[in-house]
């Protein structure tokens, strides 16, 4: 056994358990943490001994002996590394204080943690002020979506682009990871953007207006990435889609591709419909598949966006919106239909536009 000053606390450490008077007890703790301070009078020698001991015979204590111990190590700065990451691993009413406090915790533990035991733990190592990019991954792959969500809201972590890519594709299915996730500093552009055809209303507008509000230089690094990530799988296209590309390419030849040519397409009825879009997709410079997703849900911010950031003027947008909305909506809402035009900001859309012109270059 240890000699010298950390001695006493072995026999101390044993009536633990079968000590009845809790004041006793956290007096007998007290005493334990007092000795492991790397400021007292013990050598290194004597607290590593301590720590290493405790560590080791941790499992013996009963529920509220470790739990007690927790409380007082999760705020030290020295002497309990041992110790502090034994009870980092125990069930999550003891565990708790250390993940959200304990600052010497290694990251190898933590990172134990988040793959081996609950989201109840993964939850707490969210609320820490000092997470690291490959903890943030490893909460993202491991945890549930309120894990994620804890981690989205915790401003101070640091999360790689990376990381926030997995998000983002998590979210084009999941509600509740949107929000957290449209409204957090620092996501880079590229992800937003691929998410904006996924949610709706409010979060589209703070999408839009983020992109009127960034920084040139990382604007250019969010279309760069966007080069370089681009995806070549594209949904099914219409049985007709040969047909209508035949018709678009030989107005292109004859220079007879116009805006006013969108309206007379659409006028023509269903027939015409993948022509439209066609001409739609060649007129903004941007995938079919972007234009025929929007058209199919009748997705009016979308299709503003478009034109908005295009210059294609109100009336056209106006003629689109009547065409595309269910019956009984259309005309009677054409006033709302030039409102929603005009609420799109110029310089957002054309911004928020070049990363669909990115992806059809590419």
């Amino acid at each position: 056994m240890t000699a010298g000053p950390a001695t006493p606390f072995f026999a101390k450490l044993a009536t633990l358990d079968s000590e009845q008077s809790s004041e006793t007890r956290r007096e007998i703790l007290r005493e334990v943490t007092a000795a492991l301070d790397m400021h007292s009078h013990s050598t290194l020698a004597e607290l590593k001994g301590v720590d290493e001991m405790l560590a080791a015979v941790a499992s013996q204590f009963s529920t509220q002996v470790r739990r007690e111990f927790a409380r007082m190590v999760a705020t030290s700065i020295s002497g309990f590394e041992c110790f502090t990451e034994k009870l980092a691993l125990d069930d999550i009413d003891i565990s708790s204080e250390i993940l959200k406090n304990s600052r010497i915790i290694s990251k190898d533990v933590l990172l134990r943690v988040v793959k081996e035991k609950s989201d109840a733990h993964r939850m707490h190592i969210t609320a820490r002020p000092d997470l690291s990019e490959d903890i943030s991954d490893a909460l993202v792959e491991h945890g549930s979506d309120e894990v994620v969500v804890s981690l989205l809201k915790n401003e101070t972590a640091k999360i790689a682009v990376n990381t926030y890519d997995t998000v983002a594709k998590r979210a084009e299915t999941n509600a509740l990871l949107q929000s957290p996730l449209v409204r957090r500093k620092g996501v880079p552009l590229d992800v937003l953007h691929e998410l904006y055809l996924q949610v709706e209303g409010e979060l589209r507008q703070e999408i839009v207006a983020k992109f009127g509000s960034v920084a040139p230089d990382e604007l250019e690094r969010a279309f760069a990435r966007t080069r370089d990530k681009v995806s070549k799988t594209y949904r099914a296209v219409p049985d007709d889609f040969a047909t209508a590309g035949q018709r678009i390419d030989e107005l292109q030849k004859r220079r007879a591709l116009h805006p006013s040519t969108l309206v007379t397409l659409l006028r023509e009825g269903p027939q015409s419909r993948t022509a439209f879009k066609l001409a739609l997709a060649r007129l903004t410079e941007v995938e079919f598949e972007i234009v025929d997703r929007a058209v199919i849900a009748r997705d009016l911010d979308t299709v503003a966006l478009l034109c908005r950031g295009t210059g294609l003027e109100r009336a056209l947008f106006v003629s689109f919106a009547i065409a595309l909305s269910p019956e009984g909506a259309a005309h009677n809402g054409a006033e709302e239909f030039a409102k929603l035009y005009e609420s799109v900001p110029v310089q957002a859309a054309q911004r928020a536009l070049r990363f669909w012109k990115v992806r059809q270059a590419a």
